[in-house]
């Protein structure tokens, strides 16, 4: 089985559906024509199917390994970094001012998606660079980003981030990581950090940190945090590389997938650093890498999607098994319907994904606060049922597979493997879901009503076309509404809590429903038309149970005590 990038979903999405022409139209990102939208997606396809694509198993096989204080890493990964760099591919959306191309975060969000699919545990490479980029871009001095930033954008360079702790994971405000003045302008950085992903690596000349840690006089909680760069080997004035810095990696992590990406556990002993942003102001500049970081993990749960769904088809397009029409099991009725709720299910992540990555873009290019407040509602969204699906999907690849999905040389079980942290890193989708109905919920629902208004507007002027997808859009809208509406009005953050994970899935399914909606609108009589159908009859009603859920409030969830619970 091969992957292939799917450029031309992409093309339709864009195009047609998300509105990528409203993004060209700003002065912000006015370059960012069709025909050179088409052109980076045909090229980063390549790439993603020549390059990292073959790498795939080989990581898997060949996991990184630590060999006396250094991580090796797995066979060809070095060469595919290199080719990803050298593509420009790591500063797609990076200032052109220090090297980047300045192009709209949705093209990166369709660039990191394809690459998930391709091979998951090299992308996370670039990504993390990524999110570290954006955070320097935002919150580091004149000097700082003039060091560090030309190197992370041309890959010469590789960046992280270090957050959690043994006893410090969701609770960041609990890590005891230290951070001192060394009197020079410099920071003695101290502590040990774990789950850090790409900590080390045997391709990049430097390797730099970002790492939460708390000053002297840092009050407790996230409020006493602050942010420190903290690179493996010191640069001079010149750019050149000098001593190396009192840091290490102490292990990696043994893991149940992404073999091929080191997950380290680092050491920090009175390591250099240098502050980024103000002092106890680590948690608003660690949050703009996260929340780049958060997108890219959604998107690596649809390229994760994407893969497993290609290799399922594939499978089942050979497998002869039974009496069907064509002699193989693609035939079946129920494998059918997993091959169709599978394809549904990543073009609707998908689209999410993209709207997320829109509203970003339009935020950036006008400063308007209604965009911001739209990117920030959809993140959490796009994150969680991303990651959700990548793994529903997977997991449904190897039920196609019968018996060989059981069986590793097949691959179908590394998907899984693989794409199950998704779900738990950058913010657990259960947190993700809690942000949804309480942080997202703040404006009183009001980002969640604009949304459903549109969408009920679509699904109520596609009734003269599409009557019946239209009236199960609308009357889908109408539940969603009624549940916001009962959301907003518990003051007990409990009862939302309790129904978050539900409503923030059924809003997704919701969204979803748009999404194949206006894919039925633009393919009349064509096989998107006929997959939306399936999504919004078939998919869709699984909304009405989750919002019930929903509304059952906290009692009957925390009703068992915790002796009821063990007992």
């Amino acid at each position: 089985m091969t992957f292939r990038a799917p450029v031309s979903e992409y093309e339709f999405l864009l195009n047609t559906v998300i509105g990528f022409e409203q993004i060209a139209q700003t002065d912000r990102f006015s370059e960012a024509s069709r025909e050179l939208v088409t052109a980076i997606l045909t090229e980063a396809g390549k790439l993603c199917d020549e390059v990292m694509a073959p790498l795939q198993r080989a990581g898997d096989v060949q996991p990184a390994a630590l060999e006396n204080g250094v991580v090796r890493t797995s066979p060809g990964f070095g060469k595919g970094f290199t080719a990803i760099a050298e593509g420009g591919w790591i500063g797609m959306s990076a200032a052109p001012e220090q090297g980047g191309m300045g192009l709209p975060m949705t093209l990166t969000a369709a660039v990191n998606e394809m690459m998930s699919g391709a091979c998951l545990s090299l992308q996370l490479a670039p990504l993390m660079s990524q999110g570290q980029i954006e955070a320097l871009e935002h919150h580091a001095s004149d000097a700082l980003k003039q060091m560090y930033l030309p190197k992370l954008i041309s890959g010469e360079w590789t960046g992280t981030m270090n957050l959690t702790e043994p006893q410090a994971g969701s609770d960041v405000g609990a890590l005891s990581s230290k951070a001192e003045a060394n009197g020079d302008g410099s920071y003695a950085v101290t502590g040990q950090k774990i789950y850090i992903s790409w900590g080390d690596n045997d391709f990049a000349e430097n390797v730099c940190h970002l790492v939460l840690a708390r000053l002297p006089d840092g009050v407790p909680g996230t409020k006493g945090i602050s942010l420190f760069l903290v690179p493996k080997f010191l640069p001079n004035e010149d750019g050149t590389l000098g001593a190396a810095n009192t840091l290490g990696v102490v292990s990696l992590e043994h893991k149940m997938g992404l073999h091929g990406s080191p997950t380290c556990v680092m050491q920090f002993d009175g390591a250099k650093g240098w502050l980024v942003g103000p002092e106890h102001g680590g948690m608003a500049a660690m949050f703009t890498m996260m929340n780049n970081a958060r997108l890219g993990v959604g998107g690596q749960g649809v390229g994760v999607s994407e893969a497993a769904y290609q290799q399922a088809l594939s499978y089942a397009l050979e497998r002869k098994q039974g009496k069907t029409p064509s002699g193989f099991i693609a035939d079946h009725a129920d494998v059918r319907r997993m091959l169709m709720e599978m394809k549904a299910d990543t073009y609707a992540a998908r689209a999410i994904l993209l709207a997320c990555a829109h509203a970003t873009d339009m935020q950036t290019a006008t400063g308007a606060a209604d965009w911001k407040a739209r990117a920030a509602f959809l993140t959490p969204i796009a994150k969680a049922f991303g990651t959700e699906t990548g793994i529903r999907v997977a997991d449904l690849g190897i039920q196609v597979h019968g018996g060989m999905g059981f069986i590793e040389e097949s691959g179908a079980a590394q998907f899984l493997r693989d794409v199950r942290v998704t779900s738990i890193y950058e913010g657990t989708n259960g947190i993700q879901a809690m942000d949804l109905v309480a942080r997202k919920m703040m404006d009183g629902g009001d980002m969640a009503h604009r949304i459903i208004d549109e969408i009920e507007a679509q699904a109520e002027g596609a009734r003269a076309t599409h009557p019946n997808m239209g009236e199960a859009v609308w009357q889908a809208c109408e539940s969603l509404r009624e549940t916001t509406e009962w959301l907003v009005e518990q003051d007990d953050l409990q009862d939302r809590f309790a129904g978050a994970v539900p409503y923030l899935r059924a809003f997704a399914r919701v969204l979803g429903g748009h999404y194949h909606l206006s894919a039925a609108i633009a393919d009349k009589g064509g096989p998107r038309e006929k997959l939306a159908r399936f999504y919004i009859k078939r998919m869709l009603p699984e909304h009405s149970g989750l919002l019930t859920h929903v509304q059952e409030g906290a009692a009957g969830t925390m009703a068992l005590t915790l002796e009821e619970l063990a007992g």
